[in-house]
């Protein structure tokens, strides 16, 4: 690690305090180049602890910059991941107000819950599908708290990978029999349709996502327990919405879900 705890501390009060005051700020790494993977997820895991100490609870993990392009692009071979707290869960179909956010965009994924526990290091495709409870559609809302969505990848590891809000719903499916690579999806916005794309499009399969996370956190000691909702990461590029917007996400053999930004 690079930074101590003070600056640590003081990064963390920073991007925290921009998500609750609705306020943007340059990425960190502007004032902290040297700053190294270690010291983005201790960030992260600042912020965690002060929304824990303050009553919230962990709703859910999440996995980003899942595509194998996006991962080439920037020159990285693993997602990124962060947790989601109870006051990101928004209803299916429920209200999302955007007054709450900066610049917030949509994604499509499909969300995991796990029937037992997860451990790496070696964790793999076969060893997520065999712990899965059920598979179902999931939008996240992402809102950087970076100026105008710009940040490297040690800015957004500290920022909490940019989670904001999410909604799950749908029909629960099994996934013994599925072939989740090859499951499509469409996502539209006041009825029209404006991303498609399928499972696969996720590391080649969004279990994938789900292991790799479960390796990077027994590198650090933790697991996923048995139970955990997880989302695998953006099947297409995030949408931009603003208020008044109505974003569905409808999903091959598992329904729908959706959200209202008023």
């Amino acid at each position: 690690m690079k930074l101590n705890t003070q600056t640590i501390n003081a990064l963390a009060d920073r991007l925290e305090g921009c998500q609750l005051q609705q306020q943007d700020t340059p990425k960190i790494t502007d004032d902290h180049p040297d700053m190294d993977w270690d010291d983005a997820y201790a960030i992260q895991d600042e912020i965690r602890r002060r929304k824990l100490a303050r009553g919230l609870r962990i709703a859910g993990l999440k996995a980003g910059l899942t595509s194998h392009a996006k991962m080439k692009q920037m020159g990285v071979s693993t997602p990124v991941f962060g947790f989601m707290t109870d006051d990101y869960a928004v209803p299916d179909g429920g209200e999302c107000r955007f007054s709450e956010l900066i610049h917030p965009k949509v994604e499509p994924e499909i969300a995991f819950v796990t029937k037992t526990e997860l451990r790496g290091p070696g964790c793999h495709i076969g060893t997520v599908l065999a712990a899965t409870d059920f598979v179902m559609p999931g939008i996240e809302v992402i809102d950087s708290r970076y100026r105008d969505f710009k940040f490297d990848l040690k800015s957004v590891v500290a920022d909490n990978t940019s989670a904001a809000r999410f909604v799950v719903g749908g029909q629960p499916m099994g996934v013994m029999g599925a072939d989740l690579r090859t499951v499509g999806i469409v996502l539209e916005k006041n009825g029209v349709p404006v991303a498609f794309g399928a499972g696969a499009a996720v590391m080649g399969h969004p279990a994938a996502a789900i292991a790799a996370l479960a390796n990077h956190l027994g590198e650090r000691g933790e697991c996923i327990p048995a139970g955990t909702l997880i989302l695998s990461g953006g099947i297409t590029e995030a949408v931009s919405v603003q208020a008044g917007d109505n974003v569905t996400l409808r999903v091959q053999g598992m329904g729908s879900t959706s959200i209202r930004f008023v």
